[in-house]
């Protein structure tokens, strides 16, 4: 008995070092057991220990090995069943926190897509506004198209009567550039625009020739010469010998004989033209200023 008594002490101390929490009813039937396990990582060391247990209990309180058997079989079931939920848990613990990760990136992104959504908005409303705009002016085009035409027309017989009633210089480019404008006007493989921008060249060239300084040779009632223009306020020429002046008088709508005196300013002006001299301030002759009709 005393034998017994020591076994029962030496395995009740194994059992409270080892801090499992093991609850123990006895009724005059037999013995039941409540065995809950907080940790337990190896399946033989558990049943070792309930085994311990049991049998010091079994020892004190005299249950027979079928019993004692009976309670390690389940003492163990209940610990492999616990651990198996545990590990269960444990997976859908990592589970969770794996979806809870890609859900957080997911609103991330949705929230990026957002503000890019809004500025794309952004950029439709203005395309939509610069499309509208378009197809207004597209619609007016055919309106402008039937208008501009007969302006240019107006523009080129201006040019026409301008350059036949203008001081005669370079008469035939000036005549054959506004022919070619009213041969252009009649193709229809040329842009209205096209035709526009030669319109305008035309004009921009007459401008250009009232604040210039030409010298150029040509030929004068059979006699070539050396021709030096002046703006529009002076039309000269002088033979190639030098000794034929003449100007033009815009009054009169004549050629006139300039002096011998005036060939001097007449050649300084001619290679001044010709950027073969500095340029320098010359004499003239101008026609006097007529009443405007």
């Amino acid at each position: 008995m005393l034998q017994s008594v020591s076994n029962v002490t030496e395995m009740s101390y194994c059992l409270s070092s080892v801090r499992i929490q093991i609850g123990e009813s006895v009724s005059t039937t037999g013995i039941t057991e409540s065995i809950r396990v907080i940790h337990m990582p190896m399946q033989l060391r558990t049943r070792n220990i309930l085994a311990a247990a049991i049998l010091s209990a079994g020892v004190v309180f005299g249950a027979t090995a079928a019993d004692v058997n009976t309670a390690i079989d389940k003492g163990v079931s209940r610990v492999n069943s616990a651990q198996a939920s545990q590990q269960k848990i444990d997976s859908i613990d990592n589970s969770i926190r794996a979806a809870e990760r890609e859900y957080r990136g997911v609103v991330k992104e949705v929230d990026g897509l957002k503000v890019y959504v809004e500025q794309l908005d952004k950029q439709l409303a203005a395309q939509d506004n610069e499309l509208a705009g378009i197809e207004d002016s597209i619609e007016k085009v055919t309106l402008v198209e039937r208008q501009i035409t007969p302006l240019m027309l107006r523009m080129i017989d201006s040019i026409d009567q301008f350059v036949k009633v203008d001081v005669p210089f370079l008469v035939d480019e000036r005549s054959k550039r506004v022919e070619g404008l009213k041969a252009l006007m009649g193709r229809s493989d040329v842009t209205v625009a096209e035709k526009y921008r030669k319109v305008m060249e035309a004009y921009q060239a007459e401008i250009d020739y009232g604040r210039t300084i030409e010298s150029y040779r040509g030929t004068l009632d059979g006699r070539e010469v050396d021709f030096l223009r002046v703006g529009r306020i002076s039309l000269m020429y002088q033979s190639l010998d030098g000794n034929v002046l003449g100007v033009w008088n815009s009054a009169a709508k004549q050629w006139e004989m300039l002096e011998p005196s005036m060939k001097s300013k007449l050649m300084a002006g001619i290679r001044i033209a010709r950027e073969q001299a500095a340029p320098d301030l010359i004499k003239v002759p101008v026609a006097a200023p007529q009443e405007a009709k």
